[in-house]
């Protein structure tokens, strides 16, 4: 009999209830991946497992569970949030180095599970290419895996809900092409695939293509949906009274019809003999395409919204810049306060949130942050993903540095900025670090590449003068980001730990970050980040190229600067840099922030 847990239960509790419900089932393993059933980064509450048994909080790793381990795997971004959330839970910490695993989860599982054990894990948020790989080393092992059932529903008490949100429509100007447009493009890719039928899940690749919003997933504005796109119709997967009657109709003189959620496998399996259906096995659950008939071919491929939502259009562009005025407007609000303030009143690391937050509010066409706001004192700014919680957080004061990472969703545009400022004095390490930093910034900012180039391959040029100096980061250096979408989207993504794939391509339209660091554990953090246009950069014999144009607008400290470290060329681009800054955001502050604006982009 399964027996759920109070709410209140401990971490350790929780574990041991999941291991009574393993031994009920005769599994010698649990895997719970950080997964939802369309593979989100960000998950809705009701596909939190991992955090709800670990009680890790941090978006990315994998916990497995055996009747005597349990391990939770994670890269160096969360090593020191996890040793510290992990502590007393009986939970051990696997640490996954350079991007690579030293031993990964599944080789772990392959040689700790013995020979004829079963191995389970919820199909429904398993990756289809991660499905592959983990049967493929268990089998070899002689180790069955099970898919087909969801222990958490047996021992979560209080497990939420699928959300309620409504969908709404993102609508013109902002949204300056037609869902049907939209609709006819993707059919067209469809053909060229030779394919009837495409399913999918991700949900920002819904959101786009339909010309749709919601709230289900914080910090982003998607809804919890999947679609199976035909070539003359179409159906939308969405919890029950979600749409508006309205749009509901809207979507109907479009071809699409609105079906219950939980029809979507049912629709699958319902695919007529000899079709062609296209999916995408990085963005699928393997749980959904087992409803697919052995008689229905699957073609796998990227999903063709993935490459068009990336390469943003001219009028797309235009919002997104003048979306960056206004919200670098916000951050001279908050700037100009920070810095008055400093030393005249009590300012934490949540006042920092508080504040800047309500600067981006006070802005036309503010929805919501795009991810939570990292404000980081001192050796708070080591730990790359560190979140300040009322129960544990630094106050601004004394000597050090201040790491802000923080951005908005407007209906016109994603934001997402690192800055990092000085409090009090700083030393000469303080700069140096930070310069070197800054001279990776400038140095792939102004690249020039051929067009088509595989993104990873970009990783190196940031990083060079970080490794000239002895220094690395563990993170990559940037990644793609949305149209009042996903703060964090594909294909493309700047790091050298991510595989170099054709479908990496760099395009016109791409709008990127650029985010190097140095990070020193206990002492300080540095990150300086801005969001980039992929823009044409000419035509020469050797094919077309492309370069960057910068669209983040707030200052680089200066303060922070080792000036001796900096070549004249880089400083003759950051000069220009904060000209541009200076003369497009200027006409949107007044008073004390325009005072900050003018002192902080002075020329050096």
């Amino acid at each position: 009999m399964n027996v759920r847990l109070p709410e209140t239960a401990s971490i350790p509790e929780r574990i041991a209830q999941l291991r009574s419900a393993m031994s009920r089932a005769g599994f010698a393993a649990c895997l719970v991946p950080s997964a939802d059933p369309h593979l989100s980064e960000y998950l809705p509450g009701r596909w939190k497992g991992r955090e709800w048994l670990s009680g890790f909080t941090g978006s990315v790793g994998t916990l497995v569970v055996t009747a005597d381990f349990a391990g939770l795997w994670v890269d160096s971004r969360y090593w020191v949030q996890a040793e510290a959330q992990l502590a007393g839970t009986g939970v051990q910490l696997m640490k996954m180095m350079g991007g690579q695993q030293t031993q990964p989860h599944i080789e772990w599982l392959a040689q700790n599970v013995p020979a004829d054990g079963t191995v389970a894990v919820d199909g429904a948020v398993l990756g289809v290419a991660a499905a592959r790989a983990l049967n493929d080393a268990l089998s070899a092992r002689g180790v069955r895996l099970r898919t087909d059932v969801d222990l958490l529903d047996a021992i979560w008490p209080q497990r939420p809900a699928l959300p309620t949100d409504a969908v709404y429509e993102h609508t013109p100007p902002q949204a300056s092409v037609a869902r049907a447009e939209k609709l006819d493009r993707l059919r067209r890719a469809m053909r060229e695939q030779g394919a009837q039928w495409h399913f999918i899940s991700t949900l920002d690749d819904l959101a786009w293509l339909l010309n749709l919003r919601g709230a289900d997933v914080n910090y982003n504005p998607v809804f919890v949906a999947h679609a199976l796109i035909g070539l003359e119709r179409a159906s939308l997967f969405v919890v029950e009274g979600k749409v508006p009657a309205a749009l509901v109709d809207a979507l109907a003189r479009d071809g699409i019809r609105v079906d219950p959620y939980p029809q979507a496998a049912d629709a699958l399996a319902a695919l007529p003999a000899g079709a062609t259906l296209l999916a995408d096995p990085r963005r699928v659950t393997f749980g959904m395409l087992q409803s697919v008939p052995a008689h229905v071919k699957i073609v796998e491929a990227v999903n063709p919204t993935t490459f068009f939502k990336s390469r943003k259009t001219e009028a797309e562009a235009q919002h997104v810049r003048a979306t960056m005025e206004q919200d670098g407007a916000a951050l001279a609000e908050f700037f100009a306060w920070f810095e008055g303030a400093l030393g005249r009143e009590t300012i934490t690391e949540l006042t920092v949130d508080e504040r800047l937050t309500a600067a981006r509010a006070r802005r036309p066409g503010f929805v919501t942050l795009s991810f939570s706001t990292i404000a980081a004192f001192n050796a708070n700014g080591a730990m790359p993903h560190y979140r300040a919680l009322p129960e544990s957080h630094a106050t601004i004061e004394g000597n050090g540095l201040l790491l802000i990472d923080s951005g908005g969703q407007y209906l016109s545009g994603t934001t997402d900025i690192t800055r990092v400022v000085p409090i009090g004095t700083i030393d000469d390490a303080h700069r140096r670090d930070f310069t070197t930093v800054l001279k990776g910034t400038i140095a792939l900012s102004r690249a020039r590449f051929p067009r088509g180039i595989r993104s990873p391959m970009l990783d190196a040029i940031a990083r060079a003068p970080i490794w000239e100096a002895g220094a690395d980061y563990g993170h990559g250096t940037g990644h793609g980001v949305g149209y009042f979408l996903n703060v964090h989207e594909g294909p493309q993504v700047i790091s050298h730990y991510a595989p170099a794939e054709a479908w990496t391509a760099m395009e016109e339209g791409m709008i990127t970050s650029i985010e190097p660091g140095i990070y020193r554990p206990g002492k300080w953090g540095i990150r300086i980040e801005n969001l980039v246009l992929n823009r044409a950069a000419g035509k020469t014999e050797f094919g077309d190229f492309l370069e960057f144009e910068t669209l983040t607008l707030c200052p680089i400290d200066t303060r922070c600067i080792a000036l001796p470290l900096l070549r004249d060329d880089e400083r003759a681009w950051l000069n220009a840099y904060h000209d541009t800054v200076r003369a497009r955001v200027s006409p949107h502050v007044s008073g004390d922030a325009k005072a900050w604006l003018e002192t902080r982009t002075k020329a050096i």
